[in-house]
């Protein structure tokens, strides 16, 4: 039986051309892709070395930092002393005001000791003395508190004692045993008094 030789006719494949990454043109990239090989790029840059123009460049940087630090530092201390300074100046401003309003007492009370008067006399000198040291108070704001035949007040009198009387009102002042003042609203000592005990009213 006779052979037939089928002739196979070889179809060759169409040829495909070789790409290279290297070899694509950028612009033919979508930006999305374009900013990506270009965050890719940077990052090769930022693991390698760090060039000398780099390096003196972040040192200039760093300089400039740790002088602006050093210079807010000596400013804040500056201005802490400055306050400071002014703090102690006002506070003697004010006491020299106060002392230079007590400074004619003190040259009445000299004058009095230098006295050769009689007690009553002596005595009338001192009561205006007094009377010039209470004028100087209350020009400075600090007046007295009110005690004998007020209602005992915990809050500006202190108790040292009762006394048992029936002619003022139980728990009212009945003696005033120191001066307590008050500068404006501000209490700058209590008045040391003692107490009514009335016991007419307490027995009611």
């Amino acid at each position: 039986m006779p052979k037939h030789e089928s002739h196979l006719t070889t179809v060759e494949p169409p040829e495909t051309a070789q790409t290279d990454d290297a070899s694509i043109d950028t612009a033919t990239l979508s930006p999305e892709a374009e900013a990506a090989s270009r965050g890719e790029a940077a990052a090769s840059r930022a693991d390698g070395p760090v060039s000398r123009a780099e390096y003196e460049s972040l040192k200039a940087e760093r300089d400039q930092l740790i002088d602006r630090i050093a210079r807010l530092q000596a400013e804040f201390e500056n201005a802490r002393k400055r306050a400071e300074r002014e703090r102690v100046e006002y506070r003697d401003y004010a006491t020299g005001n106060v002392v230079e309003q007590f400074l004619p007492v003190l040259d009445n009370f000299a004058l009095a000791l230098k006295s050769t008067g009689s007690a009553d006399q002596m005595r009338h000198g001192v009561e205006l003395i007094v009377k010039q040291m209470e004028e100087v108070l209350r020009g400075l704001q600090v007046n007295p508190i009110p005690t004998v035949g007020e209602e005992f007040d915990p809050r500006i009198h202190e108790a040292l004692g009762s006394v048992e009387r029936d002619d003022l009102p139980d728990q009212h002042v009945a003696e005033e045993i120191r001066r307590g003042y008050k500068i404006r609203e501000r209490m700058l000592r209590p008045a040391l008094v003692r107490v009514v005990h009335n016991p007419k009213q307490t027995a009611e």
